[in-house]
C-alpha cells in the first residue's frame, strides 16, 4: 500500500510507483495531510466527492483546504483554501470544472478548479448544510440542513424554492432521483414524499414500514435507474423499497455484529443497466460491507476495526472507491481488485503441502494445517486478523530472531538499534511502533464487555477531583479507569491510577481500546510488584532505586537522608505519575519510545538517572518543600541527557542490585481475553474492599440520613418561612384592620358631620318650603284678588264702552242737529245776505266798502282766536299723548279711562289695569296668562285711542266752526 502525504505542497503527484492494489485491501492509495510547522499535526479529512466522469475527485480538510485528484493523470491540485471547514460537497456540475461547498458558516460556494476563484455565494440557511444534491442534467442543485431544504438555479444561481418544515419534524435527505425529474423527501418522522421538480406537485408518499421492523430512517440510496430506494437507520435492518410499486419488497438482516447504518451507496455496474445490484453498507464498526440485494450474499468489505472508515463515495462508473478514514486520511480502492476473487471462476480443488525442513525441530513448530476447497477472499476483522503471509524457514535459524520479531513485520532489534540512532521514533510511526512493541491483541469483544459495564461507582465522581476542562478526555479518563476497576478490583482504589492513566487516555483519547490496553500492558510488565504493600507505595521497588542510587552517587543519597527526604518523595512523585508531572510532551514521548523498547527495569533506571542529572539543584535543596516542588514540576533538564544515562546505568549496575534481575521479562497481553491481574494482597484488598463497601454503605446512610435530616430541615425551614410568612400576614392584616378602623372612625365622624349639615339644610330647606308655601299661597291669594280686581275693571271697562257709545251717538245726534241749524242758519243768512245785498246796493260805496273792511277785519280777527284756540287745543292734545304714551312705556298693562272736561269733550285716556304685585313671585303659567292679556289690552287700548284721535279729530273740526260761526252771524 502506497501512502503519500500532502504537507505543505499545492500539487503533485499521488503516487510515485504504478499501484498494485492487493487483493485482500484492494487499496491503491492512502492519502494523509500533516503540517510540517514545529509542532507537526494531522488534518483531517471531512468530505469526499467524485465527478461526473469517474475519474477526479475533490476532497476538503477540516481546515478548508479543498483539493482536486485527478486519478487518471496521477495529480493533485490544490484548489481552494476556505479556511473553514466544509460540511458538504458536489463535483457533477453541468461546467465540469466547477464544484460547490457548503462551509461552516452555513453558506454554500461555487468555485472553479481551474481558475481557483470564486464563481458564485449562495446564502440563505441558517443551519449547517449536510447534504447536496445536483440534478442529472447539472442545471439545479439541492443543498439540505437540518431544518430546510433549498431548491438552487445553478445557470442564474437564485433560489428558486424553499422547503420549510416543523421544527418538531425535521429533514434528514432531501436529493434527486438519478435520471429523472423527481424529488425525493425524507423526514426524521419516516415519511417519505415525492415531488415534480418543475412544479413541486407532490407526486405519491410512501406508505409506513411495518411495526414488526418499523426503524428510523437516517441514511439512504437509490439505484442509478431510480428504482428501489434502499434506506437504513440505528438497526442491522435495511429496508428496500420499489419505487414504482409504492412498497416494500424486501428487508434485509445485517450481521449482529452491524448495530447501526451509517452510510449507503450502490456500486454502479457498467452491465447492469442502472439496476445496482451491488450495496454498500457503512456500519457503526468503521467496516463498509458490499452485499448483493438480490441474494443477500455478503461479496466483499473495506476498512476494519482498526482503521474505521467514517464516510465514503463510489465512482460513478464503479471503479473506484474514496474512503475517508476515522484517523483523518484518505484511501482510494479498486473495486477491480476487491472483486478479482468474486469475478473468477470457481477455481481447482487445491491443497497445500509444506515440506519438511532439514534440520528437525520440535513437533509443534513443523506442524501445518492441509486446507482444501475453494478459494475465498479473507475478510480483515479486528476479532480474527487472517494475514497471509509466505512462511520461510531459516535452516539455520536461530531462536533468538525469533524472539525478536515483532508483529507487522518489525524487528525489536532493529527499532532499538534505529532509536539509539536517532533518539526517537519517527512522530509518523511511533503509535504503530508502540503497538507493535508493545503486541496489543486488540480484544475488541472483552474491552466492550468491560465498556458495557459502565461507570465505576469509584469513579462517578471524578470530575470533583481532577477537574478537566475538556469534557471528551473527561469521559475518556472515567471510562478507561472503570475499565481497569471491572478488570482487577485493586484499580478501583488505587489513588494515583488517574495520575497513571492520564497521559495515555490524553494521548489516545480516540481509540479508547488501545489506550486501554497500553496502559495494563503498562501495569503488567513495568509495574511489576506495586500492589505488594498495597495500599502502601511499592517499598520494594523503592529500595531498588535506592540501592542503585547509593551504588552511582553516594553522596545525593547521604544529601537526602540528611534532610530526611525518602525514596517515596525523590521516586515515588515520578513512578506515580510516569514523569508526566516534569517533562513536556515530546519529551515524555521520547522517553516512552525508549521505556518500551527495552527491558521493564528501565523505567526504574530512569528515576535513578533523573536523579542523577538533577543532583546540582538537589544537593542545593535544603527544605522539604524545596524537594516536593522539585519532583512535581518541570525542570531545566536535558531529556537526552538523561537517557543516556540510564543507557549507561542499565550496563554498569552490578547484577546482585539490578532490577532486571528482579523483575520479569516482557509479557503482552493475552488475546481474546485479558489476563487475571492478582498481583496484590487479596486479603488486604478484599479487607478494604469491605472496608471500603463497609464505609460506602455508612456513608450511602449517612447520605441518606444527612438528606433526611436535610429534607426535614428543609420542611421546618419552610415551615418557619411560612410561619413567618403568616405572622407578617397576620401582622400586616392587624396593621390593615387598624387602618380601617381608623378609616372608620373618620368615615363615621364625617358621617356624622354630614348628617348634621344634611339635618341643617334640611331645616333650611323645610323654613324656605314653608316660606315658599307661605309665598305661594300669598301668590294665589294675590292672583285671585288680581283675578277679581281685572274682573271688576272688565266690567267697568264694558260699562265705559256702553257709555262712550250712548255719548257717541249723543254727540252724532247732537251733530246733526247742530248741521241741521247750521244749514238752516247758513240759508237764511244766504238769504238774508242776499237780501241785504239786494236792499244796500242802493246804499253808497263808502259805507260798502267801510263794512267790507270792518267785516275782513273781523273775519281775521275771528281766524286769528280760532288759529290760537286749535294751536293750544292741539298742543294740550298732543301733550296729552305724549304723557299717555310714557305712561303706557313704564305700564305696559296700564289702560287709560275715557273722561271729558268741560264743554270741549276731550277723551283723557283708557282705563288702565292695576299693576301686578311681584311679578317674580307669580308662577309662570298665570304670568303668561297676564302677560296674553295684556297684549289683548294694549291692542284694544290702541283702537280706542285711535277712536278717540279721530273723535276728537272731529270735535276740533266742530269747535272751529262754532268760533267761526258767531262772525258770520254778525256779518
Amino acid at each position: 500500500m502506497q501512502s503519500t502525504d500532502l504537507g505543505n505542497k499545492e500539487s503533485g503527484k499521488i503516487w510515485h510507483r504504478k499501484p498494485s492494489p492487493a487483493t485482500r485491501d484492494g487499496i491503491i492509495v492512502n492519502i494523509i495531510h500533516n503540517t510540517s510547522d514545529y509542532h507537526p499535526k494531522v488534518l483531517r479529512f471531512l468530505n469526499v466527492a467524485f465527478d461526473g466522469t469517474g475519474d477526479c475527485l475533490i476532497a476538503g480538510d477540516h481546515q478548508g483546504n479543498i483539493y482536486v485528484f485527478d486519478l487518471y493523470g496521477n495529480r493533485f491540485n490544490l484548489v481552494q483554501r476556505t479556511a473553514q471547514a466544509c460540511t458538504a460537497l458536489a463535483f457533477n456540475l453541468r461546467r465540469k470544472s466547477e464544484f460547490l461547498v457548503a462551509l461552516a458558516d452555513y453558506s454554500v460556494k461555487c468555485f472553479d478548479t481551474v481558475t481557483k476563484e470564486l464563481v458564485s455565494w449562495m446564502r440563505g440557511h441558517e443551519s449547517s448544510v449536510f447534504s447536496i444534491s445536483v440534478h442529472a442534467s447539472g442545471k439545479y442543485a439541492i443543498t439540505t440542513s437540518s431544518d430546510t431544504a433549498q431548491l438552487w438555479d445553478l445557470d442564474t444561481f437564485q433560489r428558486k424554492r424553499k422547503l420549510n418544515i416543523l421544527q418538531s419534524v425535521g429533514i434528514q435527505k432531501v436529493f434527486f432521483l438519478p435520471l429523472s425529474n423527481t424529488i425525493l423527501s425524507c423526514f426524521k418522522d419516516n415519511s417519505i414524499f415525492a415531488w415534480e421538480c418543475d412544479t413541486l406537485f407532490c407526486k405519491y408518499q410512501l406508505p409506513a414500514p411495518p411495526e414488526s421492523s418499523s426503524i428510523l430512517y437516517k441514511v439512504f440510496a437509490v439505484t442509478r435507474d431510480g428504482r428501489i430506494l434502499a434506506a437504513g437507520g440505528k438497526s442491522n435492518h435495511l429496508h428496500l423499497w420499489c419505487l414504482e410499486a409504492r412498497q416494500l419488497f424486501r428487508i434485509i438482516q445485517m450481521p449482529t455484529k452491524v448495530r447501526a447504518i451509517r452510510h449507503l451507496e450502490f456500486l454502479p455496474d457498467s452491465f447492469d443497466a442502472g439496476s445496482n445490484q451491488v450495496l454498500g453498507v457503512l456500519s457503526q464498526d468503521g467496516i463498509m460491507r458490499f452485499i448483493n440485494i438480490q441474494t443477500c450474499k455478503l461479496l466483499f468489505e473495506i476498512g476494519s476495526l482498526d482503521e474505521g472508515i467514517s464516510s465514503s463515495a463510489i465512482s460513478p462508473h464503479g471503479r473506484y472507491i474514496a474512503s475517508i478514514m476515522e484517523n483523518g486520511s484518505l484511501n482510494i480502492y479498486s473495486v477491480q481488485a476487491l472483486t478479482q476473487e468474486i469475478n473468477k471462476p470457481p477455481p481447482p480443488l487445491v491443497k497445500v503441502i509444506e515440506d519438511l525442513p532439514k534440520n528437525k525441530l520440535s513437533s509443534s513448530d513443523l506442524k501445518r494445517k492441509v486446507t482444501s476447497g475453494r478459494v475465498q477472499q479473507p475478510a480483515k476483522s479486528r476479532e480474527s486478523k487472517i494475514q497471509t503471509r509466505i512462511l520461510k524457514q531459516d535452516l539455520t535459524g536461530d531462536f533468538e530472531s525469533k524472539k525478536n520479531e515483532l508483529p507487522d513485520g518489525l524487528n525489536k532489534k532493529r527499532l532499538q538499534i534505529l532509536l539509539k540512532g536517532y533518539g526517537e521514533y519517527p512522530t509518523k510511526y511511533r503509535m504503530f511502533i508502540w503497538r507493535s512493541l508493545l503486541q496489543l491483541p486488540e480484544n475488541h469483544t472483552a474491552f466492550s464487555s468491560l465498556i458495557d459495564k459502565g461507570t465505576h461507582v469509584a469513579f462517578l465522581n471524578l470530575q470533583k477531583k481532577y477537574p478537566i476542562k475538556s469534557r471528551k478526555l473527561l469521559r475518556v479518563l472515567q471510562r478507561t479507569l472503570s475499565a481497569l476497576a471491572h478488570w482487577s478490583v485493586i484499580f478501583s482504589d488505587t489513588p494515583y491510577l488517574p495520575l497513571l492513566a492520564f497521559p495515555f487516555v490524553k494521548l489516545f483519547q480516540n481509540n479508547q481500546l488501545i489506550c486501554f490496553e497500553v496502559i495494563a500492558t503498562l501495569i503488567i510488565n513495568w509495574c511489576q510488584h506495586w500492589f505488594e504493600y498495597f495500599p502502601n507505595p511499592p517499598i520494594n521497588i523503592l529500595s531498588m532505586i535506592e540501592n542503585v542510587l547509593a551504588f552511582h552517587d553516594k553522596e545525593l543519597l547521604q544529601h537526602f537522608i540528611d534532610h530526611d527526604i525518602t525514596s517515596q518523595l525523590y521516586a515515588w512523585p515520578l513512578l506515580e505519575t510516569v514523569f508526566s508531572e516534569v517533562l513536556t510532551r515530546e519529551e515524555w514521548l521520547k522517553l516512552f519510545d525508549n521505556i518500551f523498547s527495552n527491558h521493564p527495569s528501565f523505567l526504574l533506571m530512569t528515576v535513578v538517572a533523573y536523579n542523577m542529572c538533577s543532583r546540582a539543584p538537589l544537593l542545593n535543596c535544603n527544605l522539604k518543600d524545596d524537594f516536593e516542588f522539585f519532583f512535581h514540576h518541570r525542570n531545566n533538564l536535558d531529556i537526552n541527557v538523561v537517557i543516556r544515562q540510564v543507557y549507561h546505568l542499565m550496563e554498569t549496575t552490578p547484577t546482585d542490585i539490578h532490577p532486571d534481575s528482579m523483575l520479569n521479562v516482557f509479557v503482552a497481553l493475552t488475546k481474546g481475553q485479558y489476563p487475571v491481574f492478582n498481583q496484590y494482597p487479596k486479603f488486604i484488598v478484599d479487607y478494604q474492599t469491605q472496608e471500603q463497601e463497609r464505609i460506602r454503605n455508612d456513608e450511602l446512610d449517612y447520605l441518606r440520613e444527612r438528606q433526611t435530616v436535610e429534607d426535614m430541615q428543609a420542611k421546618v425551614d419552610q415551615q418557619r418561612v411560612e410561619d413567618e410568612a403568616w405572622y407578617q400576614k397576620q401582622e400586616l392584616l392587624r396593621q390593615a384592620e387598624e387602618t380601617r378602623r381608623e378609616m372608620l372612625l373618620q368615615e363615621e365622624e364625617k358621617m356624622i358631620q354630614q348628617r348634621q349639615r344634611l339635618a341643617a339644610v334640611k331645616r333650611q330647606l323645610k323654613v324656605k318650603e314653608m316660606h315658599l308655601q307661605d309665598a305661594a299661597r300669598r301668590r294665589f291669594l294675590k292672583l285671585q284678588q288680581d283675578q277679581r280686581e281685572m274682573e271688576l275693571r272688565r266690567l267697568d271697562d264694558e260699562i265705559g264702552r256702553k257709555n262712550l257709545t250712548e255719548n257717541q251717538e249723543a254727540v252724532a245726534k247732537e251733530m246733526r242737529a247742530d248741521a241741521d241749524a247750521y244749514r238752516r242758519k247758513v240759508d237764511l243768512e244766504e238769504h238774508m245776505f242776499h237780501k241785504l245785498i239786494e236792499a244796500g246796493e242802493t246804499q253808497s260805496q263808502k259805507t260798502q266798502k267801510w263794512k267790507e273792511a270792518e267785516g275782513k277785519e273781523l273775519r281775521l280777527r275771528s281766524a286769528k282766536k280760532a288759529s290760537a284756540l286749535s294751536d293750544a287745543s292741539r298742543k294740550w292734545f298732543l301733550k296729552q299723548e305724549i304723557n299717555a304714551a310714557v305712561e303706557h312705556a313704564e305700564n305696559p298693562c296700564h289702560k287709560e279711562e275715557p273722561r271729558f272736561q268741560n264743554e270741549q269733550e276731550d277723551l283723557s285716556c283708557l282705563p288702565r289695569t292695576s299693576q301686578l304685585n311681584d311679578s317674580s313671585e307669580m308662577d309662570p303659567s298665570t304670568q303668561i296668562s297676564l302677560n296674553r292679556r295684556a297684549v289683548e289690552w294694549d291692542t284694544t287700548g290702541q283702537n280706542l285711542i285711535e277712536k278717540v284721535r279721530n273723535l276728537r279729530q272731529r270735535l276740533t273740526a266742530r269747535a272751529r266752526h262754532r268760533c267761526q260761526t258767531p262772525h258770520l252771524l254778525a256779518a
